[in-house]
Parts: structure tokens; C-alpha cells; sequence
């Protein structure tokens, strides 16, 4: 009954939460210097400039230039009807209260609106998009935690030996370098940049996926997937792997441990019985955030370099061209993901503890 309260608890804590950042973020937007309407006239004027200019060049003496240059520059503003027509197409000529709560009205409905620039319903985009930052996400996440965690406990039932040197060394180091870096170097080393052509270098599927089979179009899903999901691997691990390190040599050095080698329990028992789920319970806390980072944040620039369009990417593209309604969509996919992902983290410290006690954690 406490873990049924505790989640009931939590789920009806999801609308405010939805609601806080919606209005959080919808504020910041509308002091953030230069909206859509302000880019898209700032493109049209770019245009019509660089006509002017292209007209200009050649055609004339240098004082004919300068002089028709002036006249150009006297008349370069756009028509006023246009520029109200531009912001009654992107709902701007309403005030922002009504703006709001509109927007907020299709959230709730998941009606998240159409894209401003690209003109296409953004639940299309995010479905389009979606299968990508989960196929990395995931396997990234999951190899991540797979290669860390056992490295981090073989580092600490180490501690001061050759192998704990060597490899807290090789930690380190890789955790020093960039995403983008080791990305880089992969491309170059196996994907046909200047030695082999192991691995495609872009996409996430062949030209020709249409015409493969189920298991043909899984393995070459897959095959696509090794390099990127390498490279966040390989940047994500450490951290992770000195982090399960340090607290399990902190676990190891307790009171609770001396007593229960001294009663003579064995030492796997003493490791997985007592050591594992108290040092754990931090690692699996950061689980959601690392798993969310790596859906939406951290593979953006895997993305760019591997030519793979994901959502992490479309958030970037739509903040950079201030399309309002992607941004927003792409920001309640967001929360709504996170949500979910730390309801999982809370029922995943019961199953490695299970005396966590959720009626005292409700409040």
C-alpha cells in the first residue's frame, strides 16, 4: 500500500509540474530577444538586401552605386500590412496571456500545433524523429551502465593494484575527451575517412531498407548504430565507472562490512548482499537524468556529425529559428519522458532495496 500511495502520489504531481515548466519556459521565450516574427523579417530584409546588392553589382559607375545604395537604404523597410499580416499568421497579433493559454489547451489535447518554418504538425515531426533519439538513447544508456558499473566494482575490490592503475588511468583519460572528438576519429579510422570502410558513415538505415527483410533491416539498423552509439559510450562510461568506484570503496570501508566479514558471511554475500544496494541507490537515482540527457541533450552533436535526425536535434534547429510551436513540443516530450523515467528510477530502488520505505519518501 505505501508504493500504491507513493505512485498515485507522484502521478497527481505531474500536471502542476507539466504546468510550472510550460509557464516557466513560455516566459522566458517571451523576454528572449528576437521571436519568429522578428527572424522571419529579418530573413525577408536579408533577401531583399542581397537582391539589391546583386542587381547593384557591375551594372553601375561608383557614384551610380552609392546613390541608388542610399535610395535602397531609404526604402528598405517592409510593407507595415505585411508585417501584421506575418504576426497574425503566427498568432502574435493576441496578447500573450491568450497565446498562452491557448497553447496550453493543445498540450493538454496533444494537439502540439504546426512547426512555423517547417510546416508540418510537430506530433508528426517528434513521431518522425523519436525512433532515432530512442535507438541511440537506449542502447547508449544501456551499454553505458553495462560497461561501467562491473568496471567501477572490479576497480574497487582492486583498489591499488596494476589493473586499478592502469585502467582508473585509461578512465580518466577518456573522460577528458569529447563526444564530438572520439566521433571525429571513429568516422576517420572506420567509416571510410582515411583507412577503413567498416561502418556506414551516416543515417540510420541503407538506401535500400525497403527492399530488406525483417531480420536483413534489423542487422542493418544495428550496423548503422555501432559508431555513434560507441562514441557516447565510450565519452558517458567514465564518469559513470569512477563514480560506482568511489562509492563502493566507500560502502566497503563501513562498520557494517568489517562486522559481517568478521561473522565470517562469504564475500560475494557480503557484496551483493549488502555492499551492492546501499552503493547502488545513487548510481540508479542518476539513471533518469542520464537516460533523458541521452535521448534529448547528449546526442545532439552525434547526431549532426552521423547525419541522423533526432529530436535533440530538431530542438536545437527550432530554438535557433525560434519556432515556437517545435520548441514547445519538443519540451513537453521532455517532461513528460522525465516524469515517467523518474517514477521508474523510484520503483527501481525497491527492487535492489527493498527497506527503501515510500510512505515516509510520499511526503
Amino acid at each position: 500500500m505505501p508504493l500504491r500511495r507513493y505512485v498515485l502520489h507522484r502521478l497527481l504531481l505531474v500536471p502542476p509540474t507539466l504546468l510550472a515548466i510550460v509557464a516557466l519556459n513560455f516566459a522566458v521565450a517571451q523576454m528572449a530577444p528576437g521571436g519568429p516574427v522578428e527572424h522571419l523579417i529579418a530573413t525577408l530584409t536579408g533577401e531583399v538586401q542581397d537582391a539589391a546588392e546583386r542587381s547593384l553589382g557591375g551594372t553601375a559607375t561608383e557614384g551610380g552605386s552609392q546613390d541608388a545604395a542610399l535610395r535602397y537604404r531609404g526604402s528598405e523597410g517592409l510593407d507595415p500590412r505585411l508585417i501584421a499580416e506575418i504576426e497574425r499568421q503566427f498568432g502574435f497579433d493576441r496578447p500573450a496571456h491568450e497565446r498562452f493559454w491557448l497553447m496550453l489547451r493543445r498540450l493538454v489535447s496533444f494537439d502540439l500545433g504546426t512547426s512555423f518554418f517547417l510546416d508540418r504538425p510537430v506530433t508528426a515531426l517528434l513521431w518522425e524523429r523519436l525512433p532515432v533519439s530512442l535507438s541511440l538513447g537506449l542502447w547508449s544508456t544501456l551499454l553505458t551502465y553495462l560497461v561501467a558499473v562491473p568496471l567501477g566494482i572490479a576497480l574497487a575490490l582492486r583498489r591499488g593494484g596494476r589493473f586499478d592503475t592502469v585502467a582508473t588511468a585509461m578512465t580518466v583519460a577518456a573522460h577528458a575527451i569529447p563526444a564530438m572528438v572520439i566521433a571525429v576519429a571513429l568516422l576517420v579510422l572506420f567509416a571510410g575517412g582515411r583507412f577503413w570502410q567498416v561502418f556506414p558513415p551516416g543515417g540510420l538505415v541503407s538506401a535500400n531498407w525497403q527492399d530488406l527483410s525483417w531480420p536483413a533491416l534489423v542487422a542493418d539498423w544495428l550496423w548503422h548504430l555501432v559508431l555513434p552509439v560507441t562514441a557516447m559510450v565510450i565519452a558517458g562510461f567514465s564518469s559513470l565507472a569512477l563514480l560506482t568506484r568511489n562509492l563502493f570503496l566507500e560502502e566497503i570501508g563501513k562498520t557494517y562490512v568489517l562486522l559481517a566479514r568478521a561473522k565470517g558471511l562469504a564475500p560475494t554475500r557480503v557484496l551483493f548482499g549488502h555492499v551492492f544496494r546501499n552503493a547502488m541507490l545513487i548510481v540508479i537515482a542518476g539513471l533518469p537524468g542520464a537516460l533523458l540527457g541521452m535521448l534529448l541533450g547528449g546526442g545532439v552533436l552525434i547526431e549532426a556529425l552521423f547525419g541522423l535526425q533526432g529530436v535533440g536535434l530538431l530542438g536545437i534547429d527550432a530554438a535557433l529559428s525560434r519556432d515556437f510551436p517545435v520548441i514547445f513540443g519538443t519540451l513537453w516530450l521532455a517532461t513528460l519522458i522525465g516524469l515517467v523515467l523518474h517514477l521508474a528510477s523510484d520503483l527501481l530502488y525497491v527492487a535492489v532495496d527493498p527497506r527503501v520505505d515510500f510512505g515516509a519518501r510520499r511526503g
